[in-house]
């Protein structure tokens, strides 16, 4: 529904050579005349100022390098059209034929195609500098260049809109080749994995609803939510001064809407979730291991393809050596831990000194995702893990600052993270999705009524041959323009684009694993979220957004570790929700040694008088008691009362914790341990049972040296018999 299959034909890019066909090399396609780039500037008429000296001395140098550049000058703006030499792109050819990782992709022969062009100009754009020493990303903040950015294809665009980026095609299969032909292998295995992630999500969405609708089965024959809801019982105050006794009864509704998650069928749902979580990561390496042979860049290496654009853009270049300092490392990891946000960990890859930009990405999503996470997630932990164990009992409350800590709901602490749950799946996501769409949206209509304005000042251009989409005739300037300020208008986009969106479907993932026993329901909500995501993704790339710079990569990076992570917190966060944070335990050692049945009793329910077991009593004539609890808060409906009841195994005489206390403890840490290690035995039993690389792509592989070996033998022989 969301992909592909894997036995369909992946067609090449525009342009490019099977490496492995036997056939004669294709023609090259007439030389294409689109911009590989455009940098834009606010027009500076002073020669003198510092800005128009910095501007003229980028330029020189891109001239230097042979980069053609078109000047065009518009409403107080300057535009320059950048084209890169053929002579250029002959040699990154070359290099890549010669390289050991990068030479099998197909793109050492035929012509280069537009993405390959933008992706080294762009790598070119960001290693130019100027006599000062700045590079253009300095430029940039200094206002000497007002943005960059590169063209999109008139033609490669329709079409991504007619097949993907609609809201109509909500169902449709997604056309990963031509993703991957116009944005890059990255953003097309972006979109490989969230379609992946989508579709695994179905049978998780599936028994997520089961367990639920088996506690919805019980919700009224439930002896707990009657004992609730026909209780008498008197609670005691769960705050300070303001706060006066309760009936338990007024729970009613909250015990049934628990009952609705914490239930019997939630522990097997939280074990089914943590070994779903690595046998999607398994899958997911099976499907790019296909995807990636197809496309012939199973072994391609980013940071060999940097040394080749390296040499290209500066044939003296010097590598980039590796640096280690367990001073920077320390540094590193305290930062990381007291404060991370984007720019810290920009400065702290900088003072890692990574030696190229793949790993300057990797330890930039890492220190990100990690700051996110704390972010996100400790609020989650603190109400599952610390909420209403430590503040304490009547008589002797913890108090801080003289306040006294806050209790969990009177339904339990469970039900205060399936509140919390509930609002970041429901709530957060739905927001998330309408500010992120609305917004380039927004901008794009206003900008859309002032392109149309400035389109108007261009004129209009009657010239046939400026109408050829496919980019192989010479445009007018009128024409040029045009389609510049087309681009220009659209929303910005950066190198951080597509972390984004990664980091936002990778928080959604950790949601809906490491605290899916509190809320069944997430898996179905992320489901939903990712059939409108997907395409509100798509529509903003193609419709809404500059083009992105499309970057060859074999791999989701380093993702596929955090999710790995991830997969690993899910089982230990799971077992704690269930043995720790819910009733389970309790509910369990109530049933076998404690309830009506440990007597072999049959005339009532197993777990009749559970509530009233799990509640100890506090007394108004203890000293103690009269402290925390003020005689105002000891009235209902007018009545004063003289004692009320609390969640603990206490007794009523010294509020000392009963031997069941302890019990229970003992079980829950018990059930705990068990639950992860059967759960990580499992783990490890799918993951070396389901191998990463299908046998049809070892196979393929395989075909594909010998084909090439072949092809190399037959090539050596043809030279020699031309030499002849």
């Amino acid at each position: 529904m969301f992909f592909k299959t894997v036995e369909e034909s992946i067609e090449l890019c525009d342009g490019q050579k099977d490496s492995y066909s036997t056939d004669p090399l294709l023609p090259s396609m007439p030389t294409q005349r689109t911009f590989d780039y455009v940098l834009v500037a606010h027009v500076v008429n002073d020669d003198t100022d510092q800005k128009a000296q910095r501007q003229r001395a980028f330029i020189q140098q891109l001239e230097k390098k042979k980069i053609s550049v078109t000047r065009i000058v518009h409403d107080e703006k300057v535009f320059f059209g950048l084209r890169a030499p053929s002579e250029m792109f002959e040699d990154y050819q070359y290099l890549l034929k010669v390289s050991d990782s990068c030479n099998w992709c197909g793109d050492e022969r035929g012509s280069v195609t537009q993405a390959t062009r933008i992706r080294m100009v762009n790598f070119i754009l960001q290693h130019t500098y100027i006599n000062t020493g700045e590079n253009l990303e300095e430029l940039l903040m200094k206002h000497v260049f007002e943005t960059m950015f590169c063209l999109h294809e008139r033609k490669k665009q329709k079409d991504l809109k007619k097949k993907w980026a609609r809201w109509s095609g909500l169902f449709t299969e997604q056309p990963f080749n031509d993703i991957k032909c116009y944005f890059g292998e990255k953003v097309a295995l972006y979109y490989l994995w969230l379609g992946w992630y989508t579709k695994l999500l179905v049978p998780a969405a599936a028994l997520g609803v089961l367990v639920f609708l088996y506690g919805l089965a019980f919700f009224n024959t439930n002896p707990l939510i009657t004992e609730v809801c026909q209780s008498d019982i008197i609670m005691c105050p769960r705050c300070d001064k303001r706060c006066t006794v309760w009936q338990l009864s007024e729970t009613c509704t909250y015990a049934k809407v628990s009952h609705l998650f914490d239930n019997e069928g939630t522990v097997a749902f939280a074990m089914f979730m943590a070994i779903w979580a690595t046998l999607f990561l398994e899958l997911w390496k099976r499907q790019r291991a296909r995807h990636v042979s197809q496309w012939k860049v199973y072994d391609w290496c980013e940071e060999e393809e940097e040394l080749i654009l390296e040499i290209v853009n500066d044939p003296n270049c010097q590598p980039k050596q590796f640096r280690h300092s367990y001073l920077r490392s320390t540094l590193v990891l305290i930062l990381v831990t007291l404060m991370v946000n984007r720019w810290v960990s920009l400065k702290l890859c900088d003072i890692e000194k990574t030696n190229s930009f793949a790993a300057t990405e990797r330890s930039f999503t890492v220190k990100m995702f990690t700051f996110q996470f704390f972010t996100l997630f400790s609020s989650l932990f603190y109400v599952a893990f610390f909420l209403g164990r430590i503040n304490g009992h009547p008589g002797n409350y913890v108090r801080i600052a003289g306040w006294r800590l806050e209790e969990c709901h009177p339904s339990g602490c469970l039900t205060d993270l399936f509140i919390q749950m509930a609002v970041i799946m429901l709530l957060k996501q739905t927001l998330n999705n309408i500010f992120e769409f609305t917004g380039p949206w927004l901008k794009n209509c206003l900008s859309r009524n002032h392109a149309k304005k400035l389109e108007r000042k261009c004129g209009h251009c009657y010239r046939k041959a400026c109408r050829d989409e496919q980019g192989r005739v010479e445009p007018c300037d009128i024409c040029k323009l045009r389609d510049w300020l087309r681009n220009y208008h659209l929303a910005n986009t950066d190198a951080f684009s597509l972390f984004n969106e990664y980091l936002e479907m990778v928080v959604q993932f950790s949601f809906t694993t490491i605290f899916v026993a509190a809320f069944p329901l997430a898996p179905l909500l992320a489901f939903i979220n990712n059939i409108f995501e997907i395409r509100l993704d798509a529509i903003k790339m193609v419709r809404l957004e500059r083009r992105l710079v499309p970057w060859k990569t074999n791999d989701i990076g380093v993702w596929t570790k955090v999710l790995e992570v991830i997969g690993v917190l899910a089982v230990i966060a799971n077992g704690l929700v269930i043995g720790i944070t819910s009733d389970f335990i309790p509910r369990l050692v109530y049933r076998y040694l404690y309830g009506p049945c440990t007597n072999g009793s049959t005339q009532t329910h197993c777990m009749q008088g559970y509530i009233n077991d799990t509640l100890s009593t506090a007394f108004m004539t203890h000293q103690a008691i009269k402290k925390d609890f003020g005689l105002e808060q000891m009235v209902l409906n007018g009545f004063n009362v003289t004692q009320c009841s609390y969640r603990d195994y206490r007794s009523d005489e010294d509020y000392a914790l009963t031997s069941q206390f302890w019990l229970v403890l003992a079980v829950r840490f018990a059930f705990v341990i068990l639950f992860e290690h059967v759960v990580v035995v499992c783990k490890f039993i799918v993951a070396w049972f389901v191998p990463d690389n299908p046998t049809q792509v070892k196979n393929d592989r395989m075909h594909d040296k010998l084909a090439r070996l072949k092809e190399e033998i037959r090539e050596m022989k043809r030279s020699k018999s031309t030499e002849v």
